[in-house]
């Protein structure tokens, strides 16, 4: 069974940054790509960077230029760097290894103020 735990949500202000965490249990993190996505309240789900198994990365349009994904095999890990944030990122933020249907982890909340 695969757990994903994220970790480094919280309360930041406008311009801040942020590094969230996703740690995954078991032995085919290497295997499969990775994905932060995001919830904000009354809104769907939405990807907002995703890294694949040999590295590459894309992103949202929304968060280009300010947010970077990436990952560490060795820790079974995965980052996302937020730079620049913006109260239109306040969110629940999500990992999610593989593709459809895939394993999520529980979320870490993100709140930007202004």
């Amino acid at each position: 069974q695969v757990q994903l735990v994220e970790s480094g949500g919280g309360l930041v202000q406008v311009g801040g940054s942020l590094r969230l965490s996703c740690a995954a249990s078991g032995s085919i993190f290497r295997l499969n790509d990775m994905s932060w996505h995001r919830q904000a309240p009354g809104k769907q789900r939405e990807l907002v960077a995703a890294i694949s198994v040999s590295g590459i990365t894309n992103y949202a349009d929304s968060v280009k230029g300010r947010f970077t994904i990436s990952r560490e095999n060795g820790k079974n890990t995965v980052y996302l760097q937020m730079n620049s944030l913006k109260p239109e990122d306040t969110a629940a933020y999500y990992c999610k290894m593989g593709r459809n249907p895939g394993y999520w982890g529980q979320g870490t909340q993100v709140t930007v103020s202004s």
